[in-house]
């Protein structure tokens, strides 16, 4: 999944450790209240790479 408004690529074989996301956690697993770690949008603002 990649950030529409900064493109941050969300790897689900890296998670987002530093914000309590281990790796291995599938999208759908990852809280609402998450935000991407580079822009702070929300995951509404994510789509799948292509």
């Amino acid at each position: 999944m990649h950030c529409m408004k900064c493109n941050y690529v969300f790897d689900e074989t890296m998670g987002d450790p530093e914000d309590g996301i281990v790796a291995g956690t599938h999208w759908e697993d990852i809280p609402d209240a998450w935000a991407c770690p580079n822009c702070s949008a929300g995951k509404e603002e994510f789509r799948e790479e292509t």
